[in-house]
């Protein structure tokens, strides 16, 4: 088969990245070993998503009688809770399948190898297939990683893959890792009456947030039930006669925690090896493939996007890098993506969201900052809906108000920073954000109303 662009992987990155491509004239060859929308539809984002709104909806039947509802008891059953993230999947798989028939890409099963820059061997069940394209984007994303020494069984040591398949919740279990992904399965365990236990070899929580972000989630989820222990070091994990038993050290004491089952969480490796990459010289950094803003690799012809690429490993960096090397191969100038304007997102309850630079990190680099904070508790909307925990943080330059970073611990936090994301793209002040009218009641009066608070000017507390 010859085409203009054969692309390996069709996650977040690979299929944005083929559709642009057959919207700007190409023709284009997919090639997919798994179904359609990779990792994250099939395994990841999706049916996580999906788990996460289930715990949402058993936590609000625990909590009926706030509303005035009386219950004399409901059953949560765990397995439903996993069939229907299946079909919630599956039906997003089909969306990517139509949009290449729509699109008139051709989708080809099985694992794709280079060849040569321009030649991608397809190894399916029926066969060998070979494509011959113009120009290559590999995006064949990441895996889970694991510990030194730790077998990932899915059984009794599960990766989050496995978390999304298994339809029985065990009664106990150890989640090493306090990452986006940690806390995400946190949520959903707790809620089905899980003992959990979570350990974290850094100092906190969502080591990468904003610190006061992570002690607000550490004390809610404390609250919950859930047993949080930081800067503790994985020894062993291993197979015990009624669960696992994982070895630590804290505070410089060897310890033993037994439960039914861990869950390995400590993050996710790119996919580079058995791809072809050595043959050809592509250079690899930090166990990544180095790229150029328009995401090709030190191969000419030869582009990479998404987790193959590096850090952020996120669906929707991989979605702006798949346009980006979709422009350059048609031959366009793509706007480089800004890496610092990247939202951050964890999915727990409450959620968690942030983009741009921590309090620590702009006084880190010398900036003098002002910081405004609004909590939910005294928003409207919020008392409204029940949902009151966490607040909405606001960093910014002191001197001439350029917006900094953004840091939200609340309901919906996922959705309301993208209104800070624009923000920083239009290179907005905190005097110009203050001028944009926010309807009442929203939750969305709480990015007001902090961003008052750095600027001195606070109404509502």
């Amino acid at each position: 088969m010859k085409v203009d662009v054969g692309v390996v992987g069709t996650g977040p990155g690979g299929y944005v990245a083929a559709i642009r491509c057959a919207q700007l004239g190409l023709s284009v060859a997919a090639v997919e070993d798994d179904r359609p929308g990779g990792v994250c539809l099939n395994w990841g984002c999706i049916p996580t998503k999906a788990l996460l709104r289930n715990a949402e909806v058993v936590g609000l039947f625990g909590r009926a009688a706030e509303f005035g509802i009386k219950l004399s008891g409901f059953e949560a059953d765990y397995a439903e809770a996993i069939r229907r993230s299946r079909r919630v999947a599956d039906r997003m798989a089909k969306g990517v399948e139509f949009l290449f028939k729509k699109n008139k890409i051709a989708l080809i099963p099985g694992r794709g190898r280079l060849k040569s820059r321009t030649v991608v061997e397809v190894a399916a069940k029926d066969g060998t297939e070979t494509i011959e394209a113009k120009a290559v984007i590999l995006a064949t994303g990441s895996e889970p990683k694991s510990l030194a020494g730790v077998v990932i069984d899915e059984e009794s040591v599960i990766s989050s893959n496995g978390a999304v398949r298994l339809e029985r919740a065990p009664r106990s279990l150890i989640i090493v890792g306090a990452g986006a992904v940690g806390m995400e399965f946190v949520d959903v365990y707790a809620a089905y009456g899980v003992q959990v236990t979570l350990l974290e070899a850094l100092p906190r929580i969502l080591p990468l947030e904003d610190e006061e972000v992570s002690s607000q989630l550490t004390r809610l989820f404390a609250r919950r039930g859930v047993t949080i222990r930081v800067g503790v070091k994985v020894k062993s994990v291993k197979a015990a006669k009624n669960g696992v038993t994982v070895e630590v050290e804290a505070d410089g004491k060897a310890e033993r925690l037994e439960a039914e089952q861990v869950l390995v969480a400590v993050g996710r490796g790119a996919k580079v090896k058995d791809v072809g990459l050595e043959a050809l010289g592509v250079t690899l950094e930090r166990g990544f493939v180095k790229v150029s803003p328009r995401m090709e690799t030190s191969v000419g012809g030869l582009y990479a996007i998404g987790d193959m690429a590096g850090p952020p490993l996120l669906a929707h960096k991989a979605m702006a890098e798949g346009v980006v090397a979709a422009e350059a191969i048609a031959g366009r100038e793509p706007r480089p993506i800004d890496y610092t304007n990247v939202p951050s997102c964890t999915y727990c309850r409450p959620q968690v969201a942030s983009i741009g630079l921590t309090e620590a990190q702009a006084k880190a680099g010398g900036r003098e900052v002002t910081v405004g904070r609004f909590p939910f508790s005294a928003n409207g909307k919020a008392v409204a809906l029940g949902e009151t925990e966490g607040f909405l943080k606001v960093v910014a330059d002191k001197a001439t108000g350029e917006l900094l970073g953004v840091h939200i611990v609340g309901p919906e936090a996922t959705e309301l920073i993208h209104e800070f994301a624009v923000g920083r793209t239009l290179e907005a002040t905190l005097e110009e954000l203050i001028h944009t009218i926010h309807a009442h009641p929203t939750l969305s009066e709480a990015a007001l109303e902090a961003t008052l608070g750095a600027l001195g000017q606070a109404i509502h507390i």
